[in-house]
């Protein structure tokens, strides 16, 4: 488990951050929690049990479930923790509804049946929505490419995103699943992510990072590969890109 200080200026940050990995593809799963001790839990991916222990250990009363996407190490405990809490499970948009009914059997195709249930959201996310976690309030953003129904949770005044599967240390999500796209995802990254400054991310799977080490340094999506704002592109990153390994 790690935790990560919103990082603000003033001494109380206005919310705390664990990371709990869970699944065999060691999904980040994050709990957010106010100084109230009211949490929201971000991408339950399986091991409900795991989750609830680390929330009690935290102080946390977990009062919401958010999604960033329907994939399986994504979304699998969900329904789970909604019945142990009761907290209403909001997004991800629309477009990943195939994925949340098809949960169960693609644990089973893995060779782990009963490790996630298939998911009903009680509310959709789309772009330019808020969440709201004991008066504080988190932006969301649409950002299509790895599923089609994909969203980012962000709060720009503690400079800190929770990403899911868009964006990793070093690399980018998988486009190789039904409905993904990888233009449309480098796209995302690029028209949704880089505006918003350099925050500090946490991916679906791996370490943390911020965006502006991204824009230096990813093979898939730094400036110069990109050529976000107008910056000279580098032929012999190209070749990079091509060989960099992804994240699941």
């Amino acid at each position: 488990q790690e935790r990560y200080q919103a990082r603000m200026t003033s001494q109380q940050p206005p919310f705390q951050v664990r990371v709990v990995p869970v699944t065999p593809f060691q999904q980040n799963c994050s709990i957010i929690r106010a100084p109230s001790g009211k949490a929201a839990v971000v991408d339950p991916g399986g091991e409900p049990e795991k989750i609830l222990k680390a929330a009690e250990e935290f102080d946390a009363t977990i009062e919401q479930i958010w999604l960033t996407h329907g994939h399986l190490d994504h979304a699998g405990g969900a329904e789970a923790i909604k019945r142990k809490t009761g907290a209403p499970i909001t997004g991800p948009h629309q477009e990943d509804t195939f994925w949340l009914d098809e949960i169960a059997d693609h644990w089973a195709r893995y060779g782990h049946p009963g490790m996630g249930e298939n998911c009903k959201p009680d509310k959709w996310l789309n772009d330019g929505d808020t969440l709201e976690l004991d008066g504080i309030k988190f932006d969301v953003v649409y950002t299509p490419g790895h599923t089609p129904g994909h969203v980012v949770i962000y709060h720009k005044g503690a400079s800190i995103a929770f990403v899911g599967d868009v964006l990793f240390a070093g690399s980018i999500g998988r486009t190789d699943f039904p409905r993904g796209d990888h233009q449309t995802l480098i796209d995302s990254i690029t028209g949704k992510l880089w505006p918003l400054g350099d925050l500090q991310f946490v991916p679906g799977h791996g370490p943390a990072s911020t965006f502006n080490r991204e824009r230096q340094n990813n093979p898939f999506v730094a400036d110069s590969i990109t050529g976000y704002q107008g910056a000279e592109k580098n032929p012999a990153n190209e070749m990079d890109q091509k060989l960099s390994k992804r994240w699941q």
